[in-house]
């Protein structure tokens, strides 16, 4: 296929193309490591290859789902893929063959997919940029100085670049939500407990993380959810069903919404000018859209928001490390770990198991209080970052200077994370690009298990403001 050709359609596009018989499974997997080898060494996204893998699928027989035949890339990141590595961006995984699929794996087979490699993520997706001492940093296609975000880094670089229309994320901290800002677009969190974590965990960080996609269109998010929504086997919990298919929310008027606009982060880290004006922008916007906006904050316990994650996140770090050092059969150094990474893993030593439940009785409680503030409203409005995508170091976990690096990615984080303590659906929808050309997001948080009012808002945004055919300049 030619650059037009491939670029120009979505996820559903290319599934439809391959329906019809005007292109085979095998031209768009050729198109896709095409753009791999063209695009990727200067952005460093796509990694842990697959092709034989993938090939061999396609000789198979694809099944015949809903994205029959499009080339798909997964996330280097607790993901498993039978007979494939997964080192989770760690030295310390180095080596890790798995032995059987994850359920999300499994049900991306079902939907037709054709997964040929693997993207790259920080270590553990620890930080909002996806640098690591094993892969090197991911560099974005809007300005290669900064990052693409992270964990979903690579993820978002990959689509971004046109290597593919979508590509499998997650999200622990915000880690859908960001790189989508960062790079231009679509990412949504879903609901806690919407996507599957099986079969080897029921949950992660404690039900703070979850996992989904970037994509380029709305639609594609909603088709790739509904093929993968739903409980696995033993699952602890999950979201409860969608009254319909969230395809079918799509291009669904989304009536009258309330909407209230938040500007203050919550974990009091300052706001860029240049993401005050684009929230302000999506403020005008939506009312132009006939939606009712108003200035109606929702306030947080900001220090109580900050332990609590942090406990959580640096407890369930310590026994994935301590998980993979008894595999090995020795103590993990610090020659295994980024700095920050083992700093935190040593650290978390000392919490108690009280700490640990109280740390988790806390994001219940915040996310009560959210689910309170959003009866008097439909949805909640936020920049999606504290600031424009930084340049790449400023978030490594190798960062030299710890409080330098910390203050970076409370920026990032400070509208994000709260949504992963409460385990609300939130959105990324590429709204804005500043002075610099660099894509600004906004954020939109809806009621508990409401993805649908979500996707048929964004559908509506996508056709007001339409992005899709909007390209870094590299890639002109």
């Amino acid at each position: 296929m030619s650059d037009l050709d491939y670029e120009s359609h979505d996820a559903v596009g290319l599934a439809e193309l391959v329906a019809a018989g005007d292109v085979s499974p095998t031209e768009l997997l050729d198109a896709a490591l095409e753009r791999v080898a063209a695009r990727n060494p200067e952005l460093n996204a796509v990694v842990l290859e697959m092709e034989s893998a993938a090939r061999a699928a396609i000789d198979a027989g694809l099944p015949e789902g809903p994205l029959r035949g499009v080339p798909f890339l997964l996330k280097d990141l607790h993901l498993l893929v039978d007979g494939q590595p997964t080192t989770s961006g760690s030295r310390l995984f180095q080596g890790f063959i798995a032995d059987h699929d994850s359920e999300l794996v499994a049900r991306y087979r079902r939907a037709g997919l054709v997964l040929f490699a693997k993207t790259t993520s920080p270590e553990f997706g620890l930080t909002t940029s996806t640098e690591s001492t094993l892969f090197g940093a991911t560099r974005n296609p809007w300005n290669l100085e900064h990052t693409s975000g992270g964990s979903s880094g690579g993820a978002s670089a990959a689509v971004a670049a046109g290597i593919v229309p979508a590509a499998n994320a997650s999200d622990g901290g915000g880690s859908i939500r960001i790189p989508a800002s960062c790079t231009g677009l679509f990412g949504l969190k879903p609901t806690r407990g919407r996507t599957p974590m099986g079969p080897d965990a029921g949950e992660g960080w404690s039900g703070m993380s979850c996992v989904h996609a970037v994509t380029r269109s709305v639609r594609d998010s909603a088709v790739l959810l509904d093929a993968t929504a739903g409980p696995d086997v033993g699952a602890p919990y999950w979201a409860p069903e969608p009254t319909r298919p969230f395809a079918d929310e799509v291009g669904v008027p989304p009536g009258r919404l309330r909407i209230a606009v938040q500007t203050a982060t919550w974990n009091d880290a300052p706001v860029h000018p240049d993401c005050l004006s684009a929230v302000e922008d999506a403020a005008r916007l939506c009312r132009d859209l006939g939606h009712e906006v108003t200035d109606i904050p929702f306030t947080v316990d900001t220090a109580l928001l900050r332990e609590a994650t942090g406990v959580i996140i640096a407890a369930n770090l310590r026994q994935a490390v301590l998980d993979r050092a008894e595999a090995l059969g020795r103590e993990f150094t610090p020659d295994d770990l980024e700095p920050l990474t083992y700093g935190m893993a040593v650290g978390a030593a000392g919490r108690t198991a009280a700490e640990y439940a109280g740390a988790v009785r806390s994001i219940h409680a915040i996310g009560r209080q959210l689910g309170r503030f959003l009866e008097s409203c439909d949805i909640l409005l936020t920049p999606t970052m504290a600031s424009p995508p930084e340049k790449i170091g400023a978030l490594s976990l190798a960062h030299p200077d710890l409080k330098t690096m910390l203050d970076a990615l409370s920026r990032t984080v400070g509208f994000t994370q709260l949504l992963n303590a409460t385990g609300h659906p939130a959105m990324s929808v590429p709204l804005s690009w500043n002075e610099a050309g660099l894509p600004i997001g906004i954020q939109f948080i809806g009621r508990y298990a409401d993805e649908a009012t979500l996707f048929r808002l964004a559908a509506q945004l996508e056709e007001a403001r339409p992005w899709f055919d909007r390209r870094a300049p590299s890639l002109e």
